[in-house]
């Protein structure tokens, strides 16, 4: 069969690349085309993503990768965040990040308007200060006039999809991330809205992953799932549905592939995420924070002139003693970034807990408490689903970190398979190539990743130490 290639623009929280991804009719052979960081601006205060520095490297990428004459483009990012629009469709300042303080009495705010029953009820999504709904009711409170002439909101995968084809639509898995998606209409939750005052008319058609979108340049643009947690769980290489999964990077999303959402009043206590997937299937879920927490503490020691490589933290954890001091790594002091050394030696010293004095010890501390907090979600999202899990998958970036890998199956009992690393990309290509006819299905798209070398296994070790630890860390964190 002849080769294809189609092209993966994949932006995360540190760093986006153009990837070009060939499919043999066997095989996907990676290439990366460009890659870059993804830069903050603090203006008057305000925390911004530089979203026209990211819109030059992404065409710098598309321009490297027309000679190879690619059959597609798609885009995928992170959730939550959003550009407007006036109605002349100019951008209307520059998109803010997730991370900004503007939400940080919204929640509260919502839910004397609206109960948080009726919000998960119309939304299913996981109560996070991040979320859409918070952002955009701050600007709400602060009768802001960017949102008094907006005309269209699209989210950060959208605004780049507009910019490439014009097309003013929303793509279904990253429309789910707002909380302002009723997932049991399929419509946007304009009943939720219309209390909170956020103004409906703005919010445009839904389009699910698969959607042609335009063209850019004479290249067609494909709506993969636009949520990088989408496409890296479409790439997710199970062959059985008893599986859980971990997209693990700069956060950590821990859940299980289900056919429905669950709505459930048990749902809503576990504060359980309902995220859309590809061809039909919804992500249960919970967010954690994940590798945030070491590349925080990694830019604190490098500020202090010790700079370490992810490798190096590695192998000083694996020398630190185990199992000393855990801590919840959703604790709300790690959603903007700080001292976060000095943040989990004052958590410990405040749990009576032996204190993390060296870099290993801090490290082994964040990775242990991830490992932890991992198998508390599973214990949460596996009841509510009343879905047994098996086995495992590990994907994405954090997969190269095999001591956290080791100890996700220590912690949580059940076998890890880790790999792809590039899950995210595949994800995207595969949703490209399903669309442009070159593979049948996702289930032959699924085999396709399951034959790759690179999968790696871990077998769960010292499970009785581990289920005493689970026992202290649940004490020391609720």
């Amino acid at each position: 069969m002849k080769s294809i290639t189609v092209l993966a623009v994949d932006l995360g929280a540190e760093s986006g690349r153009v990837m070009a991804v060939g499919f043999d009719g066997r095989s996907l052979h990676l290439e990366e085309l460009h890659r870059f960081p993804n830069t903050t601006v603090t203006l008057n205060g305000t925390l911004h993503w530089n979203f026209l520095r990211l819109w030059v490297d992404i065409q710098t990428g598309i321009g490297k990768g027309k000679a190879l004459n690619p059959a597609s483009i798609g885009v995928d990012t992170w959730g939550v965040d959003f550009g407007l629009l006036d109605e002349q469709g100019g951008l209307i300042g520059n998109p803010v990040h997730y991370r900004d303080g503007r939400t940080n009495q919204m929640m509260s705010r919502a839910f004397n308007k609206v109960s948080q029953a009726d919000i998960f009820a119309q939304t299913g999504i996981q109560f996070m200060l991040i979320n859409t709904l918070y952002q955009l009711l701050s600007l709400v409170e602060s009768n802001s006039p960017q949102l008094q002439i907006a005309g269209t909101f699209l989210t950060a995968p959208d605004l780049l999809n507009y910019w490439l084809t014009g097309a003013t639509v929303c793509e279904f898995s990253n429309a789910t991330t707002t909380q302002l998606f009723n997932p049991t209409t399929g419509t946007w939750a304009t009943e939720l809205m219309d209390k909170l005052g956020i103004p409906s008319h703005i919010f445009p058609e839904i389009v699910p992953p698969g959607t042609k979108l335009g063209t850019y340049e004479g290249i067609p643009v494909i709506a993969p799932a636009c949520h990088d947690t989408g496409s890296a769980v479409a790439a997710v290489p199970t062959m059985t549905k008893d599986f859980a999964y971990i997209s693990s990077g700069t956060w950590s999303l821990v859940g299980l592939e289900v056919a429905q959402p669950i709505l459930t009043p048990e749902a809503l206590a576990a504060n359980v995420t309902n995220e859309g997937g590809v061809y039909g299937t919804y992500r249960l879920l919970k967010n954690v924070v994940g590798l945030w927490i070491l590349q925080q503490c990694r830019a604190i020691w490098a500020a202090a002139g010790e700079s370490y490589s992810y490798g190096e933290l590695v192998k000083l954890a694996e020398e630190a003693e185990s199992l000393t001091a855990v801590f919840n790594p959703n604790d709300p002091i790690f959603l903007q970034p700080g001292d976060y050394p000095q943040y989990i030696r004052s958590i410990c010293q405040r749990t009576n807990q032996p204190v993390p004095e060296t870099v290993g010890a801090v490290v082994r501390s964040v990775l242990e408490s991830l490992a932890l907090a991992y198998r508390e979600v599973l214990a949460q999202v596996t009841a509510v689903a009343h879905q047994p899990v098996s086995v495992l998958h590990i994907v994405g970036g954090g997969t190269q970190n095999q001591l956290l890998n080791q100890l996700t199956a220590n912690a949580t009992g059940l076998p890890v398979v880790t790999g792809p690393i590039e899950a995210t990309v595949m994800g995207n290509a595969l949703v490209q190539l399903i669309t442009l006819g070159e593979i049948g299905d996702w289930q032959q798209a699924r085999e396709i990743v399951a034959g790759l070398a690179e999968l790696r296994r871990y077998e769960p070790k010292d499970t009785a130490v581990w289920d005493d630890a689970y026992g202290r860390y649940q004490q020391l964190t609720h």
